[in-house]
């Protein structure tokens, strides 16, 4: 039980990828919303859409770029001076190697000059945990569906810190797979938020696609041979603006049947009533309002974050840092990063 407060503001910064976010945050674990102060965000979509794909070098340079403007903007919305902060809390891993090197640098060096604690923190950990941000925030034990990047996981929360991977990913995650299905039907970087719109046009039922290892025991994910489903009707169909919307909508629902399934297969493993959705793909509106009605129909409660922390950004990561903080978790003045960083191996808050 966490019972202590930081009783001055925590800066997290967040640099996994392709997005710069920063946010300030006065932790107090009684108060709804749990202190949000300010928080900032930069997208680095338009630096690699030529490309469509992140390039890593370019978003490591662009992190050094926009960092500490964006530090200062979240202190100025905040009415706070860097004298003000209690710790700095930073994304350790997992992620892009330069772009978290950037980010914890960055901490580090700040933590260092202000004499305040500082923490890395697992990314992941940091989108569990976005729902707490929220007015109404869910307690453990729950059952977490984590679909972000290149994850797709369903997690037994049994306490902060305390976790058990019940599912994960074998090839491509939901996220990876809208993606690379948006480009291979040529629509525009980022491909998954594109795909999503197109789906709003499609009909129901035009194309059936399978919903992956739902026939089988286990909550595991496997995306990759859906792609090559679509590939294939894409292929072999005409080429009209109606057919690609109803492929997109025939693929997004065989995406969004998976994961609720395995989402409702999770509950009843665990025997556990409340489900939180964190990740890009839990903002997307046919998973959400599935989720909610099955919620409904079955009696247990689905949690979401705000759609602006549904991707990553340092809100996230100051709360996760601040509840660590304040379990007394700040570590040495040592720059590690974990590119690979099992949620399994954190210890309990």
């Amino acid at each position: 039980m966490i019972d202590s407060k930081i009783s001055k503001p925590i800066l997290g910064v967040e640099t996994s990828c392709d997005e710069t976010g920063v946010a300030l945050l006065r932790w107090d674990p009684e108060k709804p919303g749990r202190g949000l102060l300010s928080h900032a965000l930069f997208s680095q979509i338009a630096l690699h859409a030529e490309y469509g794909g992140v390039v890593p070098e370019l978003a490591s340079r662009d992190h050094v770029r926009k960092l500490l403007p964006l530090v200062r903007e979240a202190l100025k919305e905040a009415g706070l001076t860097p004298a003000d902060l209690g710790g700095v809390a930073y994304t350790a891993g997992p992620g892009l190697v330069g772009a978290l090197l950037v980010g914890a640098a960055a901490a580090r060096a700040m933590a260092w000059a202000l004499g305040v604690p500082a923490i890395g923190v697992h990314h992941m950990e940091g989108h569990l945990l976005a729902p707490l941000l929220e007015d109404d925030p869910p307690e453990p034990p729950f059952v977490a569906l984590l679909v972000s990047g290149g994850h797709s996981m369903l997690v037994e929360v049994r306490a902060i810190g305390d976790y058990r991977i019940l599912g994960d990913t074998l090839d491509d995650a939901a996220g990876e797979a809208f993606d690379k299905t948006a480009k291979l039907m040529g629509l525009p970087y980022p491909g998954g938020p594109a795909l999503a719109k197109l789906a709003e046009q499609g009909t129901p039922g035009a194309f059936r696609f399978s919903r992956p290892m739902v026939d089988r025991p286990g909550l595991d994910f496997s995306f990759s041979g859906l792609k090559t489903q679509v590939l294939l009707a894409w292929q072999n169909a005409d080429k009209t603006e109606q057919t690609r919307a109803d492929i997109a909508r025939g693929f997004e629902d065989a995406i969004v049947d998976t994961l609720a399934i395995k989402c409702r297969r999770a509950l009843e493993a665990t025997g556990t009533k409340r489900l939180v959705i964190a990740g890009g793909v839990g903002a997307n509106k046919r998973l959400r309002q599935q989720l909610a009605d099955a919620a409904s129909a079955n009696g247990f409660r689905v949690y979401f974050p705000r759609l602006q922390f549904c991707t990553d950004n340092g809100a996230m990561i100051a709360l996760a840092g601040a509840i660590r903080l304040a379990a007394g978790q700040g570590q040495d003045q040592t720059i590690q990063v974990h590119p690979r960083w099992s949620l399994e191996t954190l210890p309990a808050a």
